[in-house]
């Protein structure tokens, strides 16, 4: 029988500041110097903790914050695409207030409930929960890692929260629970 393995969910530390204000999902956008400085910090918080594999978004900010923390720990982040952040779409890269003023309905229902938008040309909660159903499966299997880590770490964006209380959709045959340690 398989031992637990233990997940150490972590947001990406502070983006670069043009982002701030804006949607930026699948915008890649590093850290602002604030950002390296807290994601260093982490790394030297987390160095004496037994650490197996940091996993991390292809986003520059989750790599660049998983980076640090994986060299505190003589290891290689590994990107996985189903971490990325969820694709705003026709919204990415727009504030929110041009978002409230030029489609004020989909703000409206985005603010409201947010798990009821599908965002024009990009994805909807249902899309970023299948992507996690994914990810818990192949880790839950082993197949992602080809080893099974006791204590694995993941650098993502705003995608691996539901992580911590599954998604509101019917689980496959195929997906089994983890247990996760919030950040």
């Amino acid at each position: 029988m398989r031992g637990l393995t233990r997940a150490i969910l972590i947001r990406h530390a502070d983006p670069a500041e043009e982002a701030r204000g804006r949607c930026y999902g699948t915008t890649d956008i590093g850290l602002s110097p604030r950002g390296e400085r807290r994601a260093r910090h982490l790394a030297n918080m987390l160095r004496r903790m037994p650490i197996d594999a940091v996993y991390t978004s292809p986003s520059r900010r989750a790599v660049d914050t998983a980076a640090a923390l994986a060299a505190a720990h003589d290891l290689t982040p590994v990107e996985l695409d189903d971490l990325r952040e969820l694709d705003f779409g026709a919204c990415e890269g727009r504030t929110y207030d041009e978002i409230a003023a030029e489609e004020p309905e989909l703000f409206r229902t985005w603010m409201l409930t947010p798990t009821q938008v599908r965002f024009p040309g990009g994805e909807s909660y249902a899309q970023l929960c299948a992507a996690l159903w994914r990810l818990r499966a192949s880790f839950a299997a082993a197949t992602r890692p080809a080893h099974s880590p006791s204590s694995a770490t993941v650098a993502s964006s705003a995608r691996s929260s539901p992580m911590l209380s599954p998604c509101p959709m019917r689980r496959s045959s195929t997906s089994t629970s983890a247990t996760a340690a919030s950040r």
